[in-house]
């Protein structure tokens, strides 16, 4: 079914860009120039531009539904899941892959920060005599 999808849209592609190759110029960039251009006024719509809106319709609608099946056919795994390569276990004492987002344990929390009338640096401990 994705093939068959793909390969219409392809066409439609090669198809589009061709029609659009074949339509007349109307000069100035934008639609500024010609009494027949988008900016100015709407003429009456020749064979090729209804072509080209065909086209263009069927080509979003071909996008939309490649999106769609793409999106229903992917799983929740992951890419290394998929060819059959695991994760690298953890040694002894390393903490998991990931932990590095998890608080401190209460024994490696840092210290709470001194109170606004502490000073600065902490007190000189006593020298003792040995």
């Amino acid at each position: 079914m994705e093939n068959v999808v793909l390969t219409i849209h392809l066409i439609l592609a090669l198809l589009l860009v061709g029609i659009v190759l074949l339509q007349r110029s109307e000069g100035g960039g934008l639609g500024m120039g010609g009494g027949n251009s988008v900016m100015t006024g709407r003429g009456a719509a020749t064979a090729l531009q209804k072509l080209t809106w065909v086209f263009a319709a069927a080509f979003i609608v071909t996008s939309m539904t490649l999106t769609y099946l793409a999106a229903s056919k992917a799983d929740s795994e992951s890419v290394l899941d998929q060819i059959g390569v695991e994760a690298p276990a953890a040694e002894e004492g390393q903490a998991p892959a990931g932990s590095d987002l998890l608080p401190p344990a209460p024994a490696d929390a840092p210290l709470a920060p001194p109170a606004a009338d502490a000073p600065a640096t902490p007190p000189a401990a006593p020298a003792t005599n040995d």
